[in-house]
């Protein structure tokens, strides 16, 4: 099966037991309605990724690491859009939740996939506790504090703002935990991935830093200039637009060096290489580094 249809079906059923009987019949559609249709699922992805080419002897694990780490995102994108924070009315193209459903249950519901991010990984306690508890580890750190993307909106509430902290909490702790818990979930050494998780989310905030700067709105399906308007940290207006460009292709390759050797190694630093060329925004290729 494709990843990309393995994700979706495994996100299918776990929305739907979020959905199960006697649940609020309001919140069961803000939940299907921030999880679908698609975004990128570029963590998931690279977590299902990870695993298979570190064999994937166990899809059941790998599937419930993936599903949880998407749920965990969407919910950060639920409650970044609230008015408390960035106020924006347009996610993936759509109105956010906070502006569908209101407030009180746009709260409610990142708060919900949270929790069943949670629940997803503790379906695996009676096939596999141990490696529950590996992955429950990896997730829980990448969510909360100190250096989880709670700790990363929470860097948006202080007056200085080291870039460097900020990005890797924000945005690199769920790629973090996109590589570790793939290479957990098929019973690899997960520190030996982190390194991947590190530099690939790096990338992708300084790509999303320079889409904020050189995109607009309906070309990304949400508010641009958030950065400079709440005077956030960007790479872009730090290093420069080519600065930024000539970083951001650093750090992919530098990703792809870092992959470990593992029986699908040749082929995840190939799809790492291609995959990684779609995080550039096509305004850099007349951009000179």
């Amino acid at each position: 099966m494709q990843i990309a249809a393995r994700i979706e079906g495994a996100l299918e059923r776990a929305v739907a037991q979020a959905q199960g009987p006697g649940a609020p019949p309001l919140l069961a559609s803000a939940l299907q309605y921030a999880v679908f249709p698609a975004g990128h699922r570029i963590r998931p992805q690279l977590c299902l990724a990870v695993a298979q080419a570190c064999g994937d002897p166990d899809p059941i694990a790998s599937d419930a690491a993936a599903v949880a780490i998407e749920l965990m995102h969407c919910a950060s994108l639920v409650h970044d859009d609230l008015p408390c924070f960035d106020n924006a009315d347009l996610r993936r193209g759509k109105a956010s939740v906070h502006v569908e459903f209101g407030e009180p249950l746009a709260v409610l519901t990142g708060d919900a996939l949270i929790v069943h991010a949670f629940a997803t990984l503790g379906a695996l306690a009676r096939q596999n506790p141990s490696r529950m508890a590996t992955l429950i580890g990896i997730i829980a750190e990448s969510v909360g504090a100190p250096h989880g993307i709670v700790a990363g909106q929470a860097w948006e509430c202080e007056v200085a703002v080291p870039l460097s902290d900020y990005q890797r909490a924000k945005t690199g702790a769920l790629f973090v935990a996109a590589t570790t818990a793939g290479a957990a979930a098929a019973g690899h050494d997960a520190a030996q991935w982190r390194s991947l998780g590190e530099k690939l989310g790096e990338a992708y905030q300084v790509a999303d830093d320079l889409r904020d700067v050189l995109c607009d709105a309906e070309e990304l399906g949400k508010p641009i200039g958030q950065d400079a308007m709440r005077l956030r940290p960007n790479a872009a207006a730090e290093l420069g637009v080519g600065g930024a460009k000539a970083h951001l292709e650093g750090l992919v390759q530098a990703a792809v060096a870092s992959i470990p050797e593992c029986p699908g190694a040749v082929e995840l630093r190939a799809l790492i290489q291609a995959q990684t060329t779609l995080f550039f925004p096509k305004q850099l290729a007349r951009v000179a580094a």
